[in-house]
């Protein structure tokens, strides 16, 4: 272990002693072992964060002035309502970058907690320097074009900042807010929130540019959640079967997947007798979907089957082995 490393975390630890014990007794060993690797952990973690975040400064600002400022474009949410105002007012964006943004992070604060509020006030400033500062080419003055791939970029910006642990758009914050306080859903006042934007634009720009916005905004958010979300979809799969041990041998052996067996009993029988039985859970890729099918055909045809949707999946083996045809 680094020295200096070793040192910092004696330290630290030290100052979560227990008072009872000898202040000048050393932390045993395993103590500073947990908190070395804790250590570790975290660096990594907010090293990967912070490139994260640095990319999606750039992929936004890119959004910005490589397609949208030139054309008058907008998208939804907080970076919509600047580049709107940047249109009608010409007050440079990275001045309503964070003007508009910033009751969002005092709102994020209250919300979120501190770290969060930090980081997103980072991020924000990042970004408005980034689009200060940083000389990026027109790239077309082809409408659509610019709708499309300027959504494209500045969606991949905010999905990577997200997963960075900031947003570089506080519309969602916003939402969170009001979805608690008037008991409806975030995607309702997100719509809410853009169909105003949009209806501004049409009426202080022009009805077309409103529309191509709206393109912007399809692209961005479809950006949005591929990145979040990432490229493969999982599935979650329930399988009630009285040929459990046969479905659990097929899902090892030939999709070479994991799973988990869970105690259960019958609920439904005509003699009033329940009986006992195993039931499965395993992960799938939406590409083994129908393999799984077909092979618990084979065995059990009436086999009862619960799928749902998983965003993403940490540990394990589903991202660790290959798929099985």
């Amino acid at each position: 272990m680094n020295p200096f490393l070793a040192n910092l975390i004696v330290q630290s630890t030290k100052k979560f002693r227990n008072h009872k014990k000898d202040p000048n007794s050393r932390p045993s060993e395993y103590i500073i072992a947990k908190k070395y690797r804790d250590f570790i952990i975290s660096l990594k973690r907010n090293f990967k964060n912070f490139i994260l975040i640095i990319i999606g400064i750039f992929s936004a600002s890119f959004g910005f002035k490589g397609f949208l400022l030139t054309n008058d474009f907008i998208d939804g949410g907080a970076t919509g309502i600047s580049l709107l105002l940047a249109a009608v007012t010409g007050i440079p964006l990275y001045l309503l970058i964070i003007g508009v943004n910033l009751p969002f992070v005092v709102l994020g604060y209250k919300i979120m907690g501190k770290r969060f509020a930090i980081k997103t006030a980072l991020a924000i400033m990042g970004l408005a320097l980034c689009v200060a500062l940083v000389p990026f080419p027109n790239v077309t003055d082809d409408d659509l074009l610019v709708a499309v791939f300027g959504g494209f970029f500045l969606g991949a910006g905010i999905g990577l900042s997200i997963r960075g642990g900031a947003v570089i758009d506080g519309t969602e914050i916003l939402a969170i807010f009001l979805s608690k306080k008037f008991s409806t859903t975030i995607g309702d006042i997100i719509i809410l929130i853009n169909v105003i934007i949009f209806s501004v634009a049409a009426y202080l720009l022009s009805i077309e540019i409103a529309l191509y916005s709206m393109i912007t905004y399809i692209a961005a958010s479809k950006t949005l959640d591929f990145v979040i979300e990432g490229i493969e979809e999982y599935i979650g799969v329930t399988i009630i079967s009285s040929q459990s041990n046969r479905i659990k041998e097929v899902l090892i052996g030939k999709l070479g997947r994991g799973v988990t067996i869970y105690k259960g009993q019958g609920g439904y029988a005509k003699n009033g007798v329940s009986k006992d039985m195993d039931i499965i859970y395993t992960v799938i890729t939406r590409l083994e979907l129908n393999k799984l099918n077909t092979e618990i055909e084979k065995i059990e045809p009436n086999a009862f089957i619960i799928m749902n949707s998983i965003k993403d999946i940490k540990g394990g083996m589903i991202k660790k082995r290959p798929l099985k045809g």
